[in-house]
């Protein structure tokens, strides 16, 4: 199997959008999110940002053997952010890639690319997706990282060093 992550451009980023729908599919199990009359899902809160602010953050599709896997979305914070440079803002596998490596080889290949301090964030009753990152940031840091709940939402954060 042959896992790649690539920056999407702007004329690709249809791809994005569509997987986007997928995602957001499965967090109605853990947010209150409903389609529109037409079944469909409402547009990602500042995904164009993505293709505008090219500097500060980077849409990234995941493949699995050249087929869209899922996606990924990465922002640069400020400089003078004091806990973290980069925020997983949204990673997403498509239910048949998942137990499979794809999620782990995109995430590595993330953090190699994108070398600082990290914050990935997790809803409070994802269970399986906090699971899913204690593991893998523990195995890719060797356990050196902090985890922080948020204190009103409680959703856990893993911050640590690439």
């Amino acid at each position: 199997m042959n896992i790649q992550i690539e920056l999407v451009p702007r004329e690709r980023s249809q791809v994005i959008r569509h997987l986007m729908q997928f995602y957001l599919y499965d967090f109605t199990k853990y947010l209150n999110i409903d389609v529109d009359q037409d079944g469909i899902f409402p547009e990602y809160p500042g995904l164009d940002a993505f293709w505008t602010e090219k500097d500060r953050k980077f849409p990234f599709l995941i493949t699995s053997d050249g087929t869209p896997a899922g996606f990924a979305l990465v922002e640069k914070l400020d400089p003078g952010n004091k806990d973290n440079d980069y925020y997983l803002t949204e990673f997403f596998v498509m239910q048949k890639y998942r137990r499979g490596g794809v999620g782990t080889s995109a995430a590595y290949e993330l953090f190699r690319r994108f070398p600082g301090r990290w914050k990935v964030t997790q809803v409070r009753n994802n269970v399986i997706a906090q699971a899913f990152w204690r593991k893998i940031i523990g195995d890719y840091t060797g356990g050196r990282f902090r985890e922080k709940f948020h204190p009103e939402l409680g959703n856990p954060s893993q911050y640590f060093l690439t």
